[in-house]
């Protein structure tokens, strides 16, 4: 049987995920002043993130337009959880998480 779309019969290509080195040392660095208090909460914020950022690749163009990317070509997107946004960069190849930061901290326009 030969669906109406040809191309869904044959699996999409996924989309690599990638960190800026920046992105990742801010990750890391929010994950550990978290477990200085409570350990079960730095895990359940870590686990939630990865989460969201693992599922990009199916619906990358799922969240708003980063506000803070000048001139965006409308594949800079960003999204929050947990107090903590995170911006992203998407291709055909690639999802690349470019920043992450507390929303409290003051945006830097890129």
């Amino acid at each position: 049987m030969v669906k109406e779309n040809a191309d869904s019969n044959f699996p999409q290509e996924q989309r690599a995920i990638s960190w800026s080195k920046s992105a990742y040392i801010s990750f890391q660095k929010a994950y550990e002043k978290i477990r200085e208090n409570s350990p079960a909460s730095a895990e359940k914020v870590k686990d939630a993130i990865l989460f969201l950022v693992r599922n990009l690749p199916k619906h990358p163009e799922r969240y708003p337009l980063d506000r803070f990317k000048r001139d965006n070509p409308g594949n800079y997107r960003a999204f929050e959880r947990f107090s903590y946004r995170i911006a992203y960069r998407y291709t055909d190849k690639e999802i690349l998480i470019l920043r992450f930061r507390h929303v409290k901290q003051e945006p830097k326009p890129f």
